[in-house]
């Protein structure tokens, strides 16, 4: 069989699997855009009242900026009160530096069909960042490995539900630490066409990132348009850490959006309260929005808040909570207020497995996400072990869900077709509707079509062999990546992309720092 017949197979094989999920994935959209109201559980009154504590906070506690001088002289040149690495803001003052901000924009991915267009209505998954760890059922849990890196790319390219390449998938543990952020953005670049993030762990990193996307997108192009977004956390409580803003002063200055959003576990990095930890959140990251106007007025920045709460007996982190759902709501009002997209949510859970307990708490948090109108969401499939651990079942279970959020989204059809009077008309009582011709017309695509739930009867699922949905998750991801194919890349950009990393790489010694 040549190589043309078989990508004619894999075609036809996935028409197929189209067919089978209601053609679904052949409508696969670069970013959902939502047709359901949000549901907002801090009212206007509630929103005032943490507004007006936040700008206590930043008034007479203020926010540290550690081992930077450069930002406060920004922030001294700008009027705030620096006092050591200490600073403090007049009241209202960031909010009106932070109207320069776009309320929404475009990140534009190497192929332009894959643009993401973040903020107002919009919602846009992306996969888990961070994790050391990997996992599978075949081989358990490990360090990752940049073929492991490498395969999320993969299956996030591959996955119609998932809208964005990401950034750290995983840690590629094989690699330097001073230099696997080459391998990284490149991987994002070479396996994929969908936007991405750059690295945040060094400024001259970041710089290294911006001048790859300077090779794939032009000089120009990138200097007035984003085609990358980076996560900047906040070293919460009430801190940001020289690392964190020299990688936003390096994006915010080349006009690339940054998300910045306190890492906060409420009860240790913030008050147990749901109150307190917005007042706190929202002053951490108005201010780090506001730094980025400070740079460069008009770039693009994200109001970002990963928040969740801790066990109170062990110290250990929970997600999926009922708090968790009440703080990712509030925040996401607070962001809307500003006049700012918003980033939180996700499919977070403190599971070691990819169990019930893990599809529980991810399908709680997802839900909130899509709800609450969150318009970045991180962490959207493959997350475990609260986020040290990026799982291949996971992600696949996850995609699932997150393909469950785009019927959601949609709301409810009422066109002439979705409201079905000429179906009703032809069954009339006591008749059933399979044979209708209404129905014939859209049985393929009426509900959403789960690729790893399994509702067939005990006796089928046994002479199937008895697996459960982490092990049908296991088999599919596996023959995603067997399916793969790489989108075209100019070999040129290519070429070029190889030879900076390669000189990059040789100008420095490897670290593990």
């Amino acid at each position: 069989m040549t190589d043309l017949d078989v990508r004619g197979a894999r075609r036809g094989r996935a028409a197929r699997r189209d067919r089978r999920s209601g053609g679904q994935t052949a409508i696969a959209t670069p970013y959902i855009s939502r047709n359901i109201p949000l549901i907002d559980f801090l009212s206007d009154e509630g929103a005032e009242i943490v507004e007006a504590n936040a700008d206590r906070i930043l008034q007479e506690i203020g926010i540290e900026f550690r081992d930077d001088p450069d930002t406060l002289k920004i922030w001294k040149d700008a009027g705030a009160d620096v006092s050591g690495e200490r600073v403090r803001f007049d009241k209202g003052m960031l909010r009106e530096i932070v109207k320069t901000a776009p309320s929404q924009f475009t990140q534009h991915a190497r192929n332009p069909a894959r643009n993401a267009e973040i903020g107002g209505n919009n919602t846009v998954f992306a996969p888990v960042y961070g994790p050391p760890f990997v996992t599978d059922l075949d081989n358990g849990r490990r360090y990752g490995t940049i073929e492991d890196f490498r395969n999320f790319v993969k299956l996030a390219y591959s996955s119609p539900w998932m809208h964005h390449s990401g950034g750290t998938v995983c840690e590629p543990v094989d690699l330097p630490v001073n230099k696997r952020h080459f391998d990284m953005v490149y991987s994002h670049i070479k396996y994929s066409d969908k936007p991405f993030m750059g690295s945040v762990t060094a400024a001259e990193r970041a710089a290294d990132s911006v001048e790859m996307a300077k090779i794939v997108f032009g000089e120009e192009f990138v200097d007035n348009n984003c085609v990358m977004i980076q996560l900047i956390n906040a070293n919460s409580p009430l801190v940001f850490d020289s690392t964190m803003l020299g990688a936003l002063k390096v994006y915010a200055a080349a006009n690339q959006a940054c998300i910045v959003s306190p890492f906060i576990l409420a009860g240790a990095m913030s008050p147990v309260t749901v109150a307190g930890t917005l007042a706190q959140l929202y002053a951490e990251a108005l201010a780090g929005c506001a730094l980025t106007q400070l740079i460069r007025p008009g770039a693009p920045v994200v109001f970002g808040a990963f928040v969740s709460s801790i066990s109170m007996q062990s110290g250990a982190p929970t997600f999926g909570s009922p708090e968790g759902t009440l703080l990712l709501n509030g925040a996401a009002k607070l962001a809307r207020r500003l006049g700012l997209p918003f980033r939180s949510g996700g499919s977070f859970t403190s599971s070691k497995t990819p169990d019930a307990q893990s599809a529980q708490e991810s399908a709680h948090t997802i839900n909130a996400t899509v709800l609450s109108g969150v318009n970045f969401a991180l962490h959207s499939a493959g997350w475990l072990e609260g986020g040290l651990c990026s799982s291949y079942e996971k992600f696949i279970m996850d995609a699932d869900q997150l393909g469950m959020m785009h019927v959601l989204a949609k709301g409810i059809d009422l066109s002439e077709e979705a409201q079905a009077m000429d179906a009703l008309n032809e069954v009339g009582p006591g008749g059933h509707f399979l044979g209708a011709s209404h129905t014939q017309r859209n049985f393929e695509a009426a509900f959403f079509r789960s690729e790893i739930a399994d509702n067939n009867s005990f006796e089928q699922w046994v002479s199937d062999g008895s697996r459960d949905a982490a092990q049908r998750a296991n088999q599919r991801w596996k023959a995603m990546l067997s399916e793969y194919e790489a989108p075209e890349l100019d070999p040129a950009i290519d070429e070029q992309l190889v030879s900076f990393m390669t000189r990059r790489k040789s100008e420095f010694p490897d670290s593990n720092v």
